[in-house]
């Protein structure tokens, strides 16, 4: 290390602690984050519109507090911590968007936050976590495990993890950009046929997908992942969870989780539709595009749902299609790449 170096399914679906996760427990944490995180639009562009023969809502959560969706789950999870337990801190594990998620809600409840992060994270993730006033940890990708390192600081402080996505408040912050959508897409006299979002460790995905559950039921929820990280797809299609086969190697270091979240999976495996997987040039074509033709800025881990939905994998003419653009932290660089295409 460096720096520091050291079918349906129930509604009901249990993490780790036993705890479940329920679609009450999205609407308390609505109700909870309520303030604090942003209420994001939905967006429609003519220019989507015609590209995909479909009608597009985005939900741009790149606009969201910190950057990106994480910061919903977070805020959920801490708020929910003892007081007696606060002063000990919180303990997480990201490659950037959870922690700036974890280290900006620590910083309005005046906790103190500690983020294991990878060395090879994006710069702007790095700093940014910083800047929350979090204590960075950095690891190597290949050699280090992330969880142990996590573990033993737990241990040395007394303070609580904030898992990335196998953690039941976790979840049911993120599940209320599902809340949201269907509720906006009503509003707007439309009943979303297809929802897509990408997918990491399942946390954003299983939220949206169990919240669409109850105010949509007909609405077909699909993970989205860079090609060489399609873990959910695979494991979705196989029935069990099945791990990625390397641990770097994609653009998209938002999504480049092992293998899906205990979680995640058991709400997905009754409620996701057909997976889809694409290729980083797909990913920076689709960050160049939501540049240029929706005038937003997306990282490429947040712009797989919409690269899913611009590289036609699925059939989605004459449909409704809500994409969830999951965030914006996207180094200058990267957006230079993406844009000399």
């Amino acid at each position: 290390m460096s720096e520091i170096q050291s079918q349906a399914v129930p509604v009901s679906n249990p993490d780790r602690s036993g705890k479940a996760v329920s679609f009450e427990d999205i609407e308390a944490a609505a109700a909870r984050i309520r303030g604090e995180a942003l209420l994001t639009p939905v967006l429609r562009h003519p220019v989507l519109d015609e590209r995909t023969g479909a009608t597009v809502l985005i939900k741009p959560e790149n606009l969201q507090r910190s950057g990106s969706f994480k910061f919903r789950g977070a805020y959920n999870c801490l708020s929910q911590i003892p007081a007696a337990d606060r002063p000990k801190g919180v303990v997480a594990c990201s490659s950037g968007n959870h922690a700036q998620g974890v280290a900006a809600s620590a910083q309005l409840l005046g906790m103190p936050a500690t983020i294991v992060m990878p060395a090879d994270a994006p710069e702007i993730k790095l700093e940014r976590t910083r800047g929350y006033g979090a204590t960075v940890v950095t690891y190597d990708r290949e050699t280090e495990d992330r969880d142990g390192i996590a573990e033993r600081l737990c241990a040395e402080t007394g303070a609580t993890l904030v898992h990335p996505f196998d953690n039941a408040a976790v979840i049911a912050g993120q599940g209320t950009v599902g809340l949201e959508l269907a509720r906006q897409a009503g509003d707007l006299g439309l009943r979303v046929d297809n929802v897509f979002a990408c997918t990491g460790g399942g946390g954003l995905s299983s939220g949206i997908a169990l919240a669409l559950s109850h105010l949509s039921p007909a609405t077909k929820f699909h993970t989205c992942e860079p090609a060489l990280f399609d873990d959910y797809k695979r494991s979705l299609d196989a029935g069990t969870r099945l791990p990625n086969a390397v641990k770097a190697g994609s653009i998209c270091d938002a999504l480049l989780s092992e293998m899906p979240g205990e979680i995640g999976f058991s709400i997905l495996h009754g409620l996701a539709g057909e997976g889809v997987s694409v290729t980083d040039d797909e990913v920076l074509d689709a960050v160049a595009f939501a540049f240029t033709e929706l005038k937003l800025v997306v990282e490429p881990g947040g712009a797989v749902a919409l690269a899913s939905v611009l590289s036609g994998k699925l059939p989605l003419e004459g449909k409704t299609v809500g994409v969830v653009l999951t965030g914006g932290n996207i180094d200058p660089e990267m957006l230079m790449k993406a844009l000399a295409r």
